[in-house]
């Protein structure tokens, strides 16, 4: 009996990383294992594209104590804490097409980005009350299952598992324009490999990041994920810097409205928004879960302030020449342009392991308890390498970010932080739903399905028609 509490705890404290300030003590077998199982389902959803792994609780506190045969639960992240790790979730790899979507949308598209930020704010507060009417409920998938069944949480886990791969294909894209344009002017090849100086160095820095997918301490991938997070403001500030200090005047002219194409940055635009899935999860970790709410206002203000400053600031200072990426339109002589490549570069680097954790997670979940550790970590490293190499090579077959960006937030997107939310909440917590409410969540589901249908089309023909032109281009 001791044996086993010291094996489960010591197994606790090797994960303990991923949660800051945390701290476990085990009295009991019972809960040791019961620590064992919280851990793991926090772990379930460090899921999110592009953003930091919180896992929502940073400050969380678990606490296992022999208590009538009751396990108590003390989260200790205050309403400061809470905000940064919301908005800290929420700011990634969208932000770097803002200033590409507001110049081919026009400058009054940047109401619809408001205007989703506010829909994406209010659903988030309709994920809170979920889990306040549902106790069970502690991430994205329990939502969906105690919303409807077995099915919901299937449902759930497969839109947050494309999600992730696709968020890994968009990342790579990145990876490898940003490369091109670091070494620019660099000419590489090896004999029997017929690919080109930017595919290879993109080979070449996939390569470099796949042994991080056989990293089982986790501590590794929670550091990796802050840097990511540090490098995204870093971006941020690096364009600040040359729109003030550059040398480039900003008074491009930004259209006023570009209606063809409000479809396809509609995609872009909720792609930058999209942390729900981790959501639950800060919510749980709050000292005080009443102040939820008031977080998702604060957190979604400061990062749509964030993201249009970024939009208005890129495209007055590029105007029609603004790429689907910040910085590839950033004067190269700069050194704010070399910091802001290099943290772009990086990134990537910084999330493979991050996204992949979920799947292996629940890959290792699935084992037998007869397979052993060694068996394991060679089935988790070797699946996350072919699963890199497969998402390596399409991102070298489409290399169209904004296409592929704007595809996944059509496709995927607004069905996790728009459609799903609001028909949890109809399902789980029908005595609050008053006719307003019901008619406001019809509504914000009707708009959540059209732009997912309009977008994706729009999206895919875009992905399409570019992908026809770079293959009449290699013919030519």
């Amino acid at each position: 009996m001791a044996g086993d509490s010291k094996m489960s705890s010591g197994f606790i404290a090797k994960f303990s990383c991923l949660i800051k300030n945390q701290k476990v003590a085990s009295e009991s077998v019972h809960g040791a294992q019961f620590a064992k199982k919280e851990l793991s389902k926090l772990c379930d959803s460090c899921v999110e594209e592009d953003k930091i792994c919180t896992c929502g609780d940073l400050s969380r506190v678990v606490i296992q104590k022999q208590n009538g045969g009751h396990d108590q639960v003390k989260a200790n992240s205050s309403f400061a804490h809470s905000v940064i790790n919301m908005a800290g979730m929420l700011i990634g790899l969208g932000q770097l097409s803002t200033p590409y979507a507001v110049e081919n949308g026009g400058w009054m598209s940047v109401f619809l980005l408001v205007g989703l930020g506010i829909i994406c704010a209010y659903t988030s507060h309709l994920m809170g009350k979920c889990l306040r009417k549902s106790s069970k409920s502690k991430d994205y998938q329990d939502i969906g299952q105690e919303a409807f069944g077995i099915k919901g949480r299937v449902i759930a886990s497969t839109f947050i598992y494309v999600e992730i791969f696709l968020a890994l294909v968009s990342y790579t894209i990145s990876l490898s324009d940003n490369l091109s344009t670091v070494f620019r002017g660099t000419h590489i090849s090896l004999h029997g490999l017929h690919l080109s100086t930017y595919q290879l160095l993109t080979l070449i820095a996939v390569l470099v990041a796949v042994p991080s997918l056989w990293l089982r301490d986790l501590s590794s991938i929670s550091f990796l994920s802050s840097g990511g997070i540090f490098m995204s403001f870093l971006i941020f500030v690096t364009v600040a810097w040359t729109a003030a200090f550059g040398g480039i005047g900003a008074n491009k002219a930004i259209p006023v409205l570009q209606v063809k194409n409000i479809p396809t940055i509609s995609g872009l635009y909720i792609f930058s928004y999209a942390g729900h899935i981790v959501f639950p999860n800060i919510y749980t970790a709050m000292k005080d879960p009443s102040k939820f709410t008031k977080v998702c206002i604060v957190s979604f203000a400061l990062v749509t302030a964030h993201y249009t400053a970024l939009a208005f600031m890129g495209a007055k200072l590029f105007g029609r020449t603004v790429s689907s990426q910040i910085t590839l339109s950033m004067p190269p002589h700069l050194l704010a342009t070399k910091i802001a490549l290099w943290a772009t570069v990086l990134t990537p680097m910084t999330k493979y392991a991050l996204e992949f954790a979920p799947i292996a997670l629940q890959m290792e979940h699935n084992f037998p308890s007869s397979v052993g550790p060694g068996a394991r970590r060679i089935a988790r490293g070797t699946t996350g390498s072919v699963l890199l190499i497969g998402i390596l090579v399409l991102a070298l077959s489409i290399p169209y970010f904004e296409h592929v960006l704007a595809l996944t937030g059509s496709l995927i997107s607004i069905t996790i932080s728009i459609i799903l939310p609001c028909a949890f909440y109809l399902r789980i917590c029908p005595s609050q739903v008053t006719i307003p409410v019901l008619l406001l969540n019809i509504l914000l589901i009707a708009i959540g399905v059209g732009l997912a249908v309009v977008g994706t089309i729009s999206s895919s023909k875009s992905l399409v028609e570019s992908i026809r032109r770079g293959h009449s281009i290699n013919l030519n």
